[in-house]
C-alpha cells in the first residue's frame, strides 16, 4: 500500500514538487525581468513561460512585487554563494580569479542550456517600500563583502580605492552576458585569461604615469530647456529603470507639467532614444577629441576615461546606463546596441594602435575595451562615493581600476 495521507513521505514529495515549480517560476520571472525589466513583467508573461495559468502563479506569489523581489533574492543569494567561495583564497588577486571564475562556469552552463540567468539587479532600485530597503541592504552587505575581497581594516584611502574595485568587478561580470556572446563557448577559458590579465594589471606599460587631460566636450543645445530635460530623465531612468521612471516623475523633478515632457518629445520611448543618443555624443565626441589631439595613445585613452568619469561624477552627467535598453522595443534595442558596439571597437582600435607603437601593454583589445565600456557605464552608480572625495582622486582611483589594474595601490597617495 502507499503512504498514508499526511505521511512525512508524501509530505516531503509535495514540498519537491512545489519548489521544484516555485524554482520554474523564479526562473521564468528572471527572463521576464531581463528582456521587459521588472516593472514590465507580468504574471501572465511568467505564466505562459511555465505552462501556468495566471491564477496557478499566484499560488506561489501573491503579487507581482513578491515575484520580483523572490527573483532579485535569488540572485544575491548566489552572488553571495560566489562570494563566499572566493573568500577561502589566502590573497586579493587569488580571490577576484576565483570569483571570475565561477561566473564563468556560470556563463558556460548558461550558454551550454544547462542553467538559467538569474535576474539582472538593474531594476532593484525601481522597487518600493518595505520590499526594495530590504533588498538594498541585502545589496548593501554583498557590496561590502566584495570590497572585502581586498581586506578590511585599512586606511580611509586604501577603503575608498577598494571600493571602487569593488564595484568594477561586479559591473564587468555583470556586463560579461552583452558581449560574450561573441564567442563560442570552447574560446570562455581564453576571454576568462584574457580578462583576469586587464584586472591584473591593467593596460598601462611599466613606465606609464596618470596625467591625464580633461578634454573640452562640446556643449550645444539647440532647444532651451532640452538639456536640462534629457539631464532629469537620464538620472531618473538609471536610478529607477525605464519603467520605473514615470513622465510624472521626470516632470516632477524638473517641477514642469507633463503637458511640458510631451513638448519636447512626442513619447516615452523617444525620451530614452534621445537620452542614449546624448550618451553616445558624448563618448563618440571624447574620442574623436582625444583621436585628433596631441599624444600618444596612452595620453589619449586615459583623457577618454578620466573625461567621461568625470562627467559621470559632475552635474553635467550622467551618461544613460545601457540597463535601461531591456524597456525598449527590441528593433529600437538592436539599433543602440549596434551603436554601443561601434564605441566599443573604436576603444579596441585605440588600445590596439598603443600597443602597436608601444604606449599601452600588450592586452586583447576587444577585452580591454568592454572592461572601459562596463567602467564609463556603470560610475553613475558610485556619484555618491565620488562625492565623499575631491572629484580628481575619484576619478584617478575609479579609472584606476582598468589603466593599473584591480591590485596596484600607486594613485593611493593622490
Amino acid at each position: 500500500m502507499g503512504a498514508e495521507a499526511g505521511s512525512p513521505a508524501e509530505a516531503r514529495g509535495e514540498t519537491k514538487r512545489f519548489r521544484a515549480k516555485r524554482d520554474a517560476i523564479l526562473a521564468a520571472a528572471a527572463d521576464v525581468i531581463n528582456e521587459q525589466s521588472a516593472k514590465g513583467m507580468t504574471f501572465a508573461d511568467v505564466a505562459q513561460r511555465v505552462g501556468l495559468n495566471t491564477t496557478s502563479v499566484t499560488y506561489y506569489f501573491k503579487r507581482k512585487e513578491d515575484l520580483a523581489a523572490a527573483a532579485f533574492e535569488v540572485t544575491l543569494d548566489r552572488l553571495d554563494e560566489m562570494l563566499a567561495s572566493a573568500h577561502h583564497e589566502v590573497s586579493p588577486d587569488a580571490r577576484v580569479a576565483h570569483y571570475l571564475s565561477l561566473n564563468m562556469e556560470r556563463l558556460e552552463r548558461i550558454a551550454r542550456g544547462e542553467e538559467r540567468p538569474f535576474a539582472i539587479l538593474s531594476d532593484l532600485r525601481a522597487m518600493e517600500g518595505e520590499v526594495k530597503a530590504r533588498l538594498l541592504t541585502r545589496w548593501q552587505h554583498v557590496f561590502r563583502r566584495t570590497r572585502a575581497l581586498w581586506g578590511e581594516g585599512g586606511t580611509r584611502a586604501q577603503t575608498d580605492l577598494w571600493g571602487g574595485r569593488a564595484h568594477v568587478l561586479l559591473e564587468n561580470t555583470f556586463w560579461l552576458p552583452v558581449w560574450l556572446a561573441r564567442y563560442e563557448i570552447d574560446e570562455y577559458p581564453r576571454v576568462e585569461s584574457r580578462l583576469m590579465d586587464v584586472f591584473r594589471h591593467g593596460i598601462a606599460t611599466r613606465g606609464d604615469v596618470w596625467a591625464p587631460r580633461l578634454l573640452e566636450l562640446p556643449h550645444d543645445e539647440a532647444e532651451p530647456g532640452r538639456e536640462a530635460f534629457l539631464l532629469a530623465a537620464t538620472r531618473l531612468i538609471n536610478e529607477l529603470g525605464y519603467r520605473g521612471a514615470s513622465v510624472q516623475k521626470i516632470a516632477s523633478e524638473l517641477n514642469v507639467t507633463k503637458g511640458s515632457f510631451y513638448h519636447h518629445l512626442d513619447a516615452k520611448d523617444e525620451l530614452v532614444i534621445e537620452c542614449y543618443r546624448r550618451s553616445f555624443d558624448l563618448i563618440a565626441d571624447a574620442q574623436r577629441l582625444a583621436d585628433d589631439g596631441a599624444g600618444d595613445h596612452w595620453d589619449k585613452v586615459t583623457s577618454i576615461i578620466a573625461t567621461l568619469l568625470d562627467v559621470q561624477f559632475s552635474e553635467r552627467g550622467p551618461l544613460l546606463r545601457t540597463t535601461a535598453l531591456s524597456g525598449l522595443p527590441p528593433r529600437v534595442r538592436s539599433a543602440l546596441l549596434d551603436r554601443s558596439n561601434r564605441i566599443a571597437r573604436r576603444y579596441a582600435g585605440m588600445l590596439s594602435d598603443g600597443i602597436a607603437e608601444g604606449s599601452i601593454r600588450a592586452i586583447d583589445p576587444l577585452v580591454a575595451s568592454q572592461v572601459m565600456m562596463a567602467i564609463q557605464n556603470a560610475a553613475f552608480d558610485m556619484r555618491k562615493w565620488a562625492g565623499t572625495m575631491p572629484r580628481e582622486r575619484a576619478v584617478a582611483f575609479y579609472a584606476s581600476t582598468v589603466v593599473f589594474g584591480l591590485f596596484d595601490d600607486r594613485l593611493l597617495d593622490l
